[in-house]
Parts: C-alpha cells; structure tokens; sequence
C-alpha cells in the first residue's frame, strides 16, 4: 500500500471518486480553496453519468472523467482504464467520497486510497452499516476514515470519531447525523495528510513527519 512523502513541500495532489450527490466532495472542495488546506483538487471521477458530484466539480471548474463498468467486459478492464484516468492527473492521494464500486489492484497497487464508513469499522462493515448498527441495539456507532485495501472495509484505520445512538433514531436521522462528523472528519484528516505526510507500518497509520 503506497504511503505519503515524509517531507510534503507543496500542495498536495487530489483525484476524488463519487457516484452520487457529492457532499463529502463539497466539504473538500470548500476546504481546498484555503490556501493553508494544503491540498488541491485536480480532477473528480465517478462510475456514472449525470450525478450531482460530477456537477460540482464542473461548477467549480474541476476536470471530470467518467469510467463506467458496463463499458468494459470485465471488472480487471475497468479497474485498469480507472488507473489510467486516475494516473493521468498524477495525484498524490485518491479519496473516495461516496464512491459505491470496489476498487482492484492494478488502482490499489499504484495510489493510496483514503476512504469513510460510517461505523466503528471493524464494526458493521459493508453497505448497510447504519442499518446494521441498529438493528444489533449498540448505544454508540460513529464513523471512520481509514486507507482501502483489497477487502471490504478491511483497511487501516487512520481515524475514528464516535456518534451517540439516540432513543428513537432510525436509520436516516441516526446517519444524517453520522454524516455530519463524517464530512468534517474527511477535511480533517485529508488536510493533515496533504500538510504533514503519513507512513503505514501492518495496521498502525501515523500521520506527520517519521
């Protein structure tokens, strides 16, 4: 898994992935236009056409590009045709704001990938977290900012943040607010790498200078 420079001595290189309505994006775009973020994005990609994310980032003037699954004969293909879209803008890290497909190794093997679950990850994995988290009755659940590897929300944690479940929350009150923290833990963390560099040694994620 790649790990950041030790010694970031400018800003520092975004590619963001979404599939949807693009709010963990915003939240980083609002953030990046301070100079002090550290961070700039350069283009925002998604498996889909027509979403709100994709607008964003053209309002904002960000280069977009698309690369859609069914385009390609096998999931390895497109895997493949997303690093090189990827690799076209020479990121320094790739952040997964929303996006709902499971990347392969050729886009694994060549950027770090930063990720958000919404759940104490290793707690209640997969698509259905929230939900999950209910349905079990814990009492607190939260969100989590961690690296991607090949499994489904197996990476490293990098950050993690506690949400309270409330008396009488469903589903979608319990993950607005999960959201909430989400967003600001994304900018957080995302600024902190870009600003200070990461190293990743088996599970442990240290952010700042070795």
């Amino acid at each position: 898994m790649p790990s950041g420079p030790h010694h970031p001595t400018e800003a520092a290189r975004l590619v963001v992935l979404v599939s949807g309505s693009g709010t963990n994006l915003q939240a980083l775009l609002d953030a990046a236009a301070a100079p002090s973020f550290g961070a700039a994005i350069v283009a925002v990609g998604a498996d889909r056409d027509g979403i709100e994310g994709l607008a964003r980032a053209e309002r904002a003037g960000i280069p977009v590009f698309v690369e859609r699954v069914g385009d390609h004969a096998t999931r390895d293909e497109w895997d493949e045709a997303l690093a090189g879209k990827i690799a076209a803008y020479k990121p320094d890290l790739v952040v997964s704001a929303g996006f709902m497909k499971i990347l392969g190794r050729r886009v694994l093997g060549s950027f770090p990938v930063v990720n958000t679950h919404p759940a104490l990850l290793p707690s209640f994995p997969g698509a259905h977290a929230v939900r999950d988290a209910l349905a079990y009755g814990v009492r607190v659940t939260g969100c989590t900012v961690h690296l991607v590897d090949a499994g489904v929300d197996t990476g490293p944690v990098i950050a993690q943040e506690a949400v309270a479940v409330r008396d009488g929350d469903d589903e979608d009150t319990l993950h607005e607010r999960i959201k909430t923290v989400e967003r600001r833990l994304l900018v957080e963390i995302v600024g902190r790498m870009a600003r200070e560099g990461w190293t990743v040694s088996g599970r442990r994620v240290r952010l700042g200078r070795a």
